[in-house]
């Protein structure tokens, strides 16, 4: 298995720090997540029913019709790779693994890509994976742009597979409403903006033949009953979303003045996360670590770190006297 960040228990084990004194900045997941509403001892009891008004929910908040609730979209990840014949699969170079992992594991020739060279790759591809934004560099793509790399693709029968985990502050960047089209697949999940990582609920969009062939794979039951529940309440509250694309796009202007300020201007970013690429990340991170506060470190040729969201005023207070002691 690949690593991800997140991993609190490994990081208190690792440095002698109990794991309620950490800051955990490593996952890009929306510190002050939705906790709208409880679910009943009904839904642990039965098995899932999909009449449960999540589907009608989902299809409201992302304005799509074709959809297939799963258990997260690792759970796509995993499976598109093996609804389709061997193919050559373009990947970002940075970007988040399990992409280009899974897509290797099933058989496929991977091609690592830099933004810059999608376009001029399309007619050596068969299938095209981008993030919208991407992660960890925070690369965006407008959507017409995206829509042409499909066309491209899709005139030869390929794919273009959009994994859109960190846009939900900006929906209006989305193409999940464009999924009719044959070869246009985007994943969606509740985990980033919503907080709600732990439910597992995630989403894909595509076509309705493409969804079944997934959900032939995936079999039934693929969401919790309780997670079906506090999903469909968390995609119904508008009133908590906007008030939350606003906080997130403060605090993640604020994240990026905090870190410029000590040193680390940010090489990328969203409003969910910032990026900073730079050769001493790896000591920056065991630095930060050694003070209870955990980041996302990325090695290879281009070391970097990944900064997520502090919580709450003492929290950002904590990171910029660690910030202090790391620049010092």
């Amino acid at each position: 298995m690949l690593e991800h960040g997140g991993r609190l228990q490994q990081a208190a084990q690792r440095y002698g720090i109990p794991r309620d004194r950490w800051l955990d900045l490593s996952t890009g997941i929306n510190p002050v997540g939705w906790q709208g509403t409880t679910v009943s001892r009904d839904s642990w009891i039965r098995l899932p029913e999909e009449e449960d008004g999540l589907l009608h929910a989902a299809q409201a908040y992302y304005g799509a019709a074709n959809l297939l609730p799963v258990s997260g979209s690792q759970a796509a990840i995993q499976t598109l790779p093996r609804v389709r014949p061997r193919s050559r699969v373009g990947v970002p170079a940075l970007g988040y693994n399990e992409h280009a992992h899974r897509w290797r594991q099933a058989g496929h020739d991977v091609v690592p890509l830099a933004p810059g060279e999608f376009a001029f790759s399309l007619g050596g591809l068969d299938v095209l994976v981008v993030s919208n934004p991407n992660n960890p560099t925070g690369e965006r793509f407008a959507p017409s742009q995206l829509l042409e790399w499909h066309a491209h693709l899709s005139s030869r029968g390929g794919w273009l597979v959009i994994d859109e985990a960190f846009i939900d502050t900006t929906p209006e960047n989305s193409v999940a409403g464009c999924t009719e089209r044959a070869g246009l697949i985007v994943l969606r999940s509740l985990g980033k903006f919503f907080g709600l990582a732990g439910a597992r609920v995630g989403f894909v969009f595509s076509s309705p033949a493409l969804a079944q062939s997934l959900q032939e794979w995936l079999g039934p039951w693929t969401i919790a009953g309780p997670s079906r529940l506090v999903a469909k309440a968390a995609l119904e509250d508008r009133g908590w979303q906007e008030l939350t694309r606003q906080r997130l796009r403060g605090e993640g202007r604020r994240l990026a003045a905090t870190l410029a300020n000590h040193g680390l201007k940010p090489t990328g970013g969203c409003d969910l996360f910032q990026w900073v690429a730079r050769p001493d990340a790896p000591a920056i991170h065991e630095s930060l670590a050694q003070q209870g506060i955990l980041t996302r470190c990325f090695g290879g040729p281009a070391p970097s770190l990944r900064f997520g969201l502090p919580a709450m005023q003492t929290d950002w207070q904590r990171l910029e006297g660690a910030l202090r002691e790391v620049v010092r």
